[in-house]
């Protein structure tokens, strides 16, 4: 399980800092796929009509993780940059350690 926190000082390349600073930490996301990218207008005129699925469907799924992507933006000049991460199946932002072994 890997557990990052939400706060990282690191280098920014901006031209205004060019130097390490503190820098917000959230989880990359996949925005809404757009319905006029050339790719899905080029699927969709493709699908239409008789002739069933044109294209091939992926079926054969192998890995069971993914590779964590965080997105990291300046606190001083608001620029935002990727940094990946390996492979996991567990990822946590900024939560606090569970105290394991007994207490009395």
């Amino acid at each position: 399980m890997v557990n990052v926190p939400k706060e990282r000082k690191t280098f920014c390349k901006d031209k205004k800092c060019k130097k390490h600073t503190v820098h917000k930490v959230t989880q990359y996301k996949a925005g809404k796929a757009s319905n006029f990218a050339q790719g899905k207008r080029r699927y969709d005129s493709k699908q239409m009509g008789f002739g069933g699925q044109t294209k091939p469907v992926f079926h054969k799924k192998a890995k069971t993780t993914r590779k964590i992507v965080l997105r990291l933006e300046c606190k001083k000049c608001k620029t935002k940059k990727q940094l990946t991460l390996k492979r996991t199946k567990h990822f946590e932002l900024g939560e606090k350690k569970k105290d394991g072994g007994h207490q009395y």
